[in-house]
């Protein structure tokens, strides 16, 4: 578009191999809780941090991998990624009511807008993106304290 600029606020975080995955949860919660999102958009934050549990357990369980997790809010979305040591990259599977697991990209298909996967250099990315309520969309200058680490 002429004459628009992207601007975006984003945090990172490392999650070693025998981190929980409740710390990567904790922690997102904790910066949607600082944006507003948990009063203002209940629903999307129980979302992105189901999101977050799949993506951080795959890369942990499937990768053997410590986990890059990355949370970026622009005008349109908040993007939410991890980064794993892995080449291969996620297919949601067909659920099958004899396993225990295996559907947690079928999880993330069904919550998030939309998601990808892409090889990177060193591994993989998978990225989800969930839109913004209206109420949310306000400029992503506004000074946000950030939480504790």
């Amino acid at each position: 578009m002429e004459g628009s600029s992207l601007r975006a606020v984003g945090w990172a975080r490392s999650l070693p191999l025998n981190s929980e995955v409740k710390t990567a949860r904790d922690w997102a919660r904790e910066h949607l809780e600082a944006r507003g999102w948990t009063s203002a958009a209940p629903e999307t934050v129980d979302a992105v941090l189901l999101t977050v549990s799949e993506l951080v357990t795959n890369a942990y369980r499937h990768a053997h991998s410590s986990a890059q997790l990355v949370m970026a809010f622009d005008d349109h979305c908040l993007h939410v990624s991890v980064h794993d040591k892995s080449g291969d990259l996620p297919v949601p599977r067909a659920a099958d009511t004899e396993s225990l697991g295996g559907r947690g990209m079928l999880l993330v298909d069904a919550t998030a807008d939309t998601w990808e996967s892409r090889p990177c250099r060193h591994g993989k990315s998978v990225s989800a993106c969930f839109r913004a309520p209206d109420a949310m969309t306000r400029d992503v200058d506004a000074p946000t304290p950030p939480p504790h680490q």
